[in-house]
């Protein structure tokens, strides 16, 4: 029983230092839109590594079941379209590339001269850093929780 003591928060030390690759799995995407209503899509891994060649799903929002546009983004994970002045809403924009993606939502409104206007920057929303360190914390607990489920009914 006593080797078991030692192992236990030497195993979860371990994982900890193993929770840095796990966290590179996120995605980043954020946009930008110009006075010509053009919207540029900037997908990147959260290492900075840019998704190249990733799937790209526009949805407009009188039709959020079936893609308005679809595309690839280029070898610098970035994507461009110009969406239909007259759908105003909010355009949700899917980007997935090897079982990793995300959603931004593109707002497209008209102000009061009747000119289109795009809401200028936006982001995904990535978890804050409490959030990663609170799943990596559970799942530490976890695992050394399961571990010491198996000891005890062994002893």
């Amino acid at each position: 029983m006593n080797k078991w003591v030692l192992r236990i928060p030497i195993i979860g030390l371990l994982s900890l230092v193993f929770l840095s690759s796990v966290s590179a799995h996120g995605v980043e995407i954020s946009y930008t839109a110009t006075e010509a209503i053009v919207v540029e899509i900037n997908a990147a891994f959260d290492t900075g590594e840019p998704m190249a060649e990733a799937q790209v799903a526009v949805y407009a929002p009188n039709d959020v079941a079936e893609p308005w546009m679809t595309g690839t983004a280029d070898e610098d994970g970035l994507f461009t379209f110009i969406p239909d002045p007259d759908i105003p809403g909010t355009w949700e924009v899917v980007v997935r590339q090897s079982g990793h993606g995300d959603t931004v939502y593109v707002t497209i409104d008209a102000d009061e001269t009747g000119n289109t206007v795009v809401d200028a920057s936006g982001t995904s929303n990535p978890y804050t850093p409490a959030q990663m360190i609170m799943m990596g914390a559970s799942v530490v607990w976890g695992c050394v929780g399961t571990a010491l489920y198996f000891i005890s009914r062994r002893g």
